[in-house]
């Protein structure tokens, strides 16, 4: 009995030592540059997420947040190299709510998303996805693409980041819901899209709101509507596609981190705790809010339960829209 007490004591005394040393390393982290993945090619919008980030978390760190643009399959490619780092806090991945649509996309992705990542925070959500389409194209209005893409079912074109990735989802839901037929163009990012939609080569595109900011009026792309439950204050004259005709049609996605699978709760709490108090500060809600983004900062427990709930809706919906993984 004496040996069993001791040897029960001997472990506790242990898990406190290895408590005490987690918590210890938590408050020294990080003691080195974080590289952050984002699985996307730079120059888009979470790579404007990523920056506003960490210009405020590092500045009480006194260590760097090191980005790694690593774009294509629509966000796989970058997921996977996080879910294969090492977890030490030292690799973190910024990705958008296409994360909880993949599965549904792909037949077999190269990691698990609820097993080999683990949720940190919800960073922001967006206002919206601008329906973008080349000035040539003879439809000046929602109605009026719709009616072209009716006449000539597959023959129009939308581009996306890539098979999975909120772009794409935001266009076959367009699709779906005003019962026409376009055939998929994927991309590694926004940038190389846009400018494809701009020269002709494709016809039609859903980026973030924000990337049609600065082209209302040039000439070089039309903005028939967003996808927003709301007009936003940024496009005042752009509708909404429910106003445009698309009845109760909204769609909005949202950004979040995850670290890899076995990250000490510690770290994941101390990135999460300075991720969200830097959503508080005034500066950042304003630098979010040019880019149409609301800042959050959640627990890891609400970024559990928001993909979980949206890898359901997807599963459903990927199913209804007769998409085939591939």
């Amino acid at each position: 009995m004496k040996r069993f007490l001791s040897s029960r004591i001997a472990c506790a005394f242990a898990l406190m030592l290895t408590g005490a040393a987690l918590a210890q390393a938590a408050e020294r982290y990080p003691t080195k540059p974080v590289r952050m993945v984002i699985p996307y090619a730079a120059g888009g919008p979470p790579d404007a997420v990523a920056r506003i980030i960490a210009d405020k978390v590092t500045a009480g760190w006194g260590q760097n947040f090191v980005f790694d643009n690593r774009g294509g399959g629509g966000g796989v490619i970058g997921a996977a190299i996080v879910a294969k780092a090492p977890p030490d806090g030292y690799t973190v991945l910024l990705h958008t709510a296409a994360y909880a649509g993949l599965p549904y996309f792909y037949k077999q992705l190269p990691y698990d998303p609820q097993r080999d990542l683990i949720p940190v925070t919800l960073v922001a959500k967006n206002v919206g996805y601008a329906l973008l389409v080349n000035p040539r194209l003879p439809a000046k209005s929602m109605k009026e693409l719709i009616a072209l893409a009716q006449a000539s079912p597959g023959k129009l074109n939308f581009g996306s980041p890539g098979i999975g990735s909120v772009g794409h989802l935001a266009a076959e839901l367009f699709l779906s819901a005003a019962k026409i037929k376009m055939t998929h163009v994927p991309y590694t990012g926004i940038p190389a899209m846009i400018t494809d939609i701009i020269s002709g080569q494709i016809d039609v595109g859903f980026p973030a709101a924000i990337a049609a900011t600065g082209l209302i009026g040039t000439g070089r792309l039309q903005v028939l509507g967003i996808t927003g439950e709301k007009r936003w204050e940024k496009l005042p004259t752009v509708p909404t596609l429910d106003e445009a005709g698309l009845k109760g049609f909204k769609f909005v996605s949202w950004y979040g981190l995850w670290f890899p699978a076995g990250t000490p709760p510690a770290i994941v709490q101390r990135m999460r705790d300075d991720v969200a108090a830097a959503m508080k500060d005034p500066s950042v809600r304003r630098r979010l809010d040019e880019q149409g983004l609301d800042g959050i900062g959640s627990t890891p427990q609400e970024l559990g339960r928001t993909v979980a709930e949206e890898m359901a809706m997807n599963k459903e919906l990927t199913a209804r829209i007769g998409i085939v993984p591939q």
